[in-house]
């Protein structure tokens, strides 16, 4: 025997707490012993490189057996392996002080757990063993072989071995409640998991268990679009294409290397949880990097692989560390640079991707003021402008390209309308309605709205995705001389006709056809919080516009809204709001005919009075049906008075 002894560590203990508190997985030992094996497989390439060992280097390898009998796992490599002072260096003295400083700093800090634990992966065998032997050769001439066991408490011996082949081999006797990993299925599973993009061979029973290759370390030039795609259904099997894609590449200032991708949003997705996988020198460590990529960049996905990330440290520390930080700006700024290069040399595949884009465009335009700067030029709205026609059948978009006033024809890939940046609206827009801005947040629900500004020659933008509410606000404070109108919040002066007749005293009553109409109104619907007005909606085809619209006044509806979002409540349908009645309307002019022409009965009645209240009622009921869905009992109210109506006008009309 060449030496017994015992672990030179203060903590007695800190066998048992390695194996019940050290990591939560208790799987990851195998990590960190393959991860120890490739380290060793590369030193003895770099000594072979720099002439320090003559021999033959072999074809790298790391072999993992399995013995169900003896209840063994062993991991073996063919790599630089140790001599006896070397055993008791790294092994008696590094790894198990390490060990011991490490649990005096984390022990008992469960609320921040530390992100990856890697650098001192050896004392992770005791998780699962009671007892690890290790079994090494040096490359070194003249090394004697050595054979290192210890039973799980600071006893060790170390003795001379038999072994020939240069290399270490791990032995690990498995404790009785960890025997699950002498199953050949959770072996494979484990390094699949782990050790996938491992650059060595990994086996077990001869078959090789590892891809090997990590397409984020080649470089971009050497892999073709269908390489990232395949790369991608790798990680995501069962999911839809994704839209495209950023490569990773730098060594200063720091070295970081990854693949991300952007996604299709699904409604199902959790914007709010990461998905991108951190690696560490192809080792697998977590499957998210919420502490280290900007929050608005959580929802892509793919492989992050940096040296320069701290792992042994607690999620906390790692969120303020000063590399983190620059690590997360370089991503940022990398994405940026990707949807700007996609924006000048395929117009066509942008748009055909903003929609899921834009939703990562604008989150991050909300909370990174440096990638704010990097994309605010690129920032696009679908829009109802009529923008010369190609001659292909699908609509064209015309957008300005850099060069200066040249405008570029793009036929967007899904979409029937044409896109525009917000400054090319004000430029296209500045004659007829300078610094003003209409814009529809449901293009179906608006659909009146969105056509009578149409037909008038104004161009509404749609700004009808989720984030689009906070959106708004934000250009606002960007281009703060420039109002921002919902369609459906007030009629511009250029939608509404000067009704000459509505305006003529009837020296009868002493009122004008307009204040007949909305006096018939205020008494019909007996709403006082709904302001009436009538105006005469401008249009060559008057049986074309709505006979009556509801109007939300811009700033009461938004503080409504926000009222409801602090209160994580929906935005209910306020009681005061605008009934616009459209004068010119042939409805709303038969109406006032009926009400006039009506006989008065002894009782004081109109004999059309009743007709003429319901059918005021079914016009309030219309234009409400454009702003809110009613509930059971609206709906039921509506059928029935639906029904009324067409009774009377049938009754009429048969006498």
């Amino acid at each position: 025997m060449l030496e017994q002894g015992t672990i030179s560590i203060h903590t007695e203990n800190i066998f048992p707490i390695i194996k019940k508190s050290l990591y939560s997985d208790h799987q990851i030992f195998l990590r960190e012993l393959v991860s120890n094996a490739v380290d060793a497989i590369q030193k003895l390439k770099m000594v072979s490189r720099a002439g320090e060992y003559a021999g033959v280097v072999d074809e790298p390898e790391i072999q993992i057996a399995i013995d169900k009998d003896k209840k063994t796992v062993s991991i073996s490599d063919n790599g630089i392996g140790m001599t006896a002072e070397e055993v008791k260096k790294y092994i008696n003295q590094v790894a198990f002080s390490s060990a011991e400083e490490f649990i005096h700093k984390y022990e008992g800090k469960a609320d921040q757990p530390i992100i990856g634990h890697f650098g001192l992966g050896f004392y992770s065998s005791f998780m699962v063993a009671q007892k690890v032997e290790i079994d090494t050769l040096s490359y070194k001439e003249g090394a004697q072989a050595v054979h290192w066991s210890c039973d799980g408490s600071p006893e060790f011996t170390l003795d001379e071995s038999s072994r020939t082949t240069i290399g270490t081999t791990i032995t690990l006797t498995l404790l009785p409640d960890e025997e699950e990993y002498l199953e050949s299925a959770r072996i494979k599973n484990l390094v699949k998991t782990y050790c996938d993009f491992m650059p060595v061979p990994i086996k077990l029973d001869g078959e090789v268990l590892n891809k090997q290759k990590a397409p984020w370390r080649e470089s971009p030039n050497n892999l073709t679009k269908e390489d990232y795609l395949e790369f991608y259904r790798y990680l995501y099997p069962f999911q839809e294409e994704p839209l495209l894609w950023v490569h990773l590449n730098t060594d200063y200032p720091f070295i970081i290397n990854g693949i991300l991708y952007f996604p299709k949003m699904r409604p199902d997705v959790d914007v709010t949880k990461g998905q991108i996988k951190l690696f560490c020198n192809q080792v697998f460590v977590s499957d998210n990097c919420d502490e280290i990529i900007p929050q608005f960049l959580m929802p892509m996905r793919g492989v992050i692989d940096s040296t320069d990330i701290p792992l042994n440290v607690s999620r906390s520390a790692l969120q303020g560390d000063r590399t983190v930080r620059k690590i997360g700006d370089y991503i940022a700024k990398k994405v940026g640079d990707r949807l700007k290069e996609l924006y000048r040399e395929d117009r066509e595949q942008y748009i055909s991707a903003w929609k899921d884009l834009g939703t990562f465009v604008k989150f991050g335009v909300l909370n990174d003021e440096k990638f704010k700067k990097q994309v605010e030029d690129i920032i696009i709205f679908r829009s109802t402008a009529k923008f010369e026609q190609s001659t292909a059948s699908a609509p064209v978009v015309e957008v300005q390209t850099e060069e200066g006033d040249v405008w570029q024809d793009v036929k967007p890939a899904t979409s029937g309308s044409p896109y525009t940046t917000l400054k090319e609206y004000l430029e296209r827009n500045k004659e007829r309605h300078e610094n003003r801005v209409f814009y529809s947040t449901d293009e179906a629900t608006q659909a009146t709205y969105i056509e009578l500004h149409k037909n008038q020659g104004l161009e509404v933008l749609f700004m009808d995705s989720f984030i689009d509410t906070h959106f708004i606000n934000f250009l606002e404070r960007e281009y703060n001389d420039v109002k921002f109108t919902r369609v459906d919040s007030d009629l511009d002066d250029t939608l509404l006709a000067k009704d000459k007749a509505g305006e003529i005293v009837d020296p009868t009553t002493n009122k004008t056809k307009s204040e007949v109409i909305k006096e018939l109104f205020e008494k019909s619907l007996n709403k006082p919080k709904v302001n009436i007005r009538t105006e005469a909606l401008k249009s060559d085809d008057p049986q074309g516009t709505p006979p009556a619209m509801v109007l939300l006044p811009e700033i009461l509806r938004r503080l409504r809204e926000m009222n409801a979002m602090m209160q994580q409540q929906n935005a209910e349908f306020p009681e005061d709001h605008v009934l616009l009645v459209n004068t010119a309307h042939p409805l709303i002019q038969n109406l006032a005919n009926l009400n006039q022409g009506s006989i008065i009965q002894d009782d004081g009645q109109s004999t059309t009075n009743p007709l003429v209240n319901l059918i005021c009622q079914h016009v309030y009921d219309l234009a409400l049906m454009s702003q809110k869905g009613f509930d059971a009992e609206g709906m039921k109210s509506f059928v029935e008075r639906s029904n009324e109506v067409l009774t009377k006008l049938t009754e009429q009309a048969s006498k």
